[in-house]
């Protein structure tokens, strides 16, 4: 079974997690979200696999290589103008002529049965099948207005108010047949669900849906991103401890994940579910609540307590600091006595001085400066990434 990953876009609403990454390789429990994405087409039985190419493409060829290690083959395209999602996997039509196809977005982290999605498809004379989830707010989606037979009527992208005629979400999940490329102009900006969708639905042809299940999310904002790392992070099986691992008389309640070299020092409190890469050092008195990823290579000193948050790799964490529902970028430095709010986002190399307070969403560009004492209530920018 042949899949298509689009993974042509700048993720802007992401920023500043992804002026160092392409968004699908922001991480997820410590490895990218595309890998992820793989691993789960690998299992649903989807072996023949092309991805399609824009933003900082060169990063997610050299994360997944030929695909081998995955079980699966992948083919790269890369796209040399924004094309829109209809006109991306266009580009891609040498490899997808012949046969059904799922098409997902790189950024999509989920546990739906893809297969059944697939095969669903192929017993029905539809052009396309869409990905279905009644959601609470379907706003910021395509909503679908679906019959008993799954036929699709109607489908509008992001509904404005008065327009919600359904919660029936698109999850941005596609099956297509091949003839779908006849409905696709070439070299020309098009998207599935702005263009396509209405074009084929004006004149007659056959749209289905299929009510997916499980969990899903596209991370394309900070709040979904900490969305799809919770999930994940529930879904761990248990702990495992992966090499040499150091403790004294520290207390852990898992599930909790260890990689190589994880050292917690005396009387820490480590309450799974955690996942913590390698090389990681946790001082003494520290807490580690709930719902927490650490990189490899991080330093979290003495007294320090770290709940629901995302540290990346190579950050230090200053003693008695307090970091809550918090994203931290690559390399950054957070200082003694700080406090970093829920929802911040920090973006990689910043140095963050002692005795400092980021309230609550702000979001601190790479490369700042933050002197000691500083109470930061609004987002702090730098221009050389603007």
């Amino acid at each position: 079974m042949k899949a298509c990953i689009m993974c042509g876009g700048e993720g802007t609403r992401l920023r500043p997690l992804t002026f160092a990454r392409p968004k699908p390789s922001i991480p997820i429990l410590n490895k990218p979200s595309v890998v992820h994405l793989i691993e789960h087409l690998s299992k649903e039985g989807f072996n023949d696999i092309v991805i399609t190419l824009g933003y900082m493409a060169e990063k997610i060829e050299e994360e997944l290589g030929d695909g081998r290690i995955f079980g699966v083959h992948i083919d790269y395209v890369y796209e040399k103008d924004r094309l829109g999602t209809a006109g991306g996997v266009k580009n891609a039509e040498e490899y997808l002529r012949g046969s059904p196809f799922i098409i997902l977005g790189g950024d999509h982290v989920l546990n739906l049965n893809l297969r059944e999605m697939f095969r669903f498809h192929e017993m029905t004379d539809a052009l396309v099948t869409i990905g279905l989830l009644s959601i609470d707010d379907p706003r910021e989606f395509g909503i679908a207005d679906m019959n008993v037979n799954n036929r699709i009527h109607r489908f509008l992208e992001k509904p404005g108010p008065g327009e919600i005629f359904s919660n029936l979400a698109s999850t941005g999940i596609y099956v297509c047949d091949p003839e779908i490329f006849d409905w696709i102009p070439s070299n020309k900006k098009y998207d599935f669900a702005k263009d396509l969708f209405p074009d084929l639905l004006a004149k007659k042809r056959k749209i289905n849906g299929i009510l997916a299940r499980g969990k899903w999310t596209d991370v394309g904002s900070p709040q979904a991103y900490r969305q799809a790392q919770r999930w994940m992070l529930e879904s761990l099986p248990g702990t495992t401890i992966e090499g040499h691992f150091k403790t004294q008389d520290a207390r852990i309640k898992g599930p909790v994940s260890f990689s190589h070299n994880v050292s917690v020092g005396s009387n820490s409190a480590i309450v799974g579910p955690i996942v913590i890469g390698e090389n990681t050092t946790i001082g003494d008195n520290v807490l580690i609540g709930p719902y927490t990823a650490i990189g490899s290579n991080c330093v979290i000193n003495n007294d320090s307590r770290i709940l629901s948050s995302y540290i990346f790799n190579d950050i230090t964490i200053g003693r008695n600091s307090n970091v809550s529902g918090s994203t931290i970028d690559n390399g950054t430095k957070v200082g003694n006595d700080c406090s970093l709010e829920n929802g911040t986002v920090i973006g990689p190399n910043v140095t963050i001085e002692n005795d400092v307070t980021v309230h609550s969403n702000v979001r601190v560009w790479p490369d700042v400066l933050i002197p000691s004492k500083s109470k930061v209530k609004d987002d702090i920018f730098n221009d050389a990434y603007m």
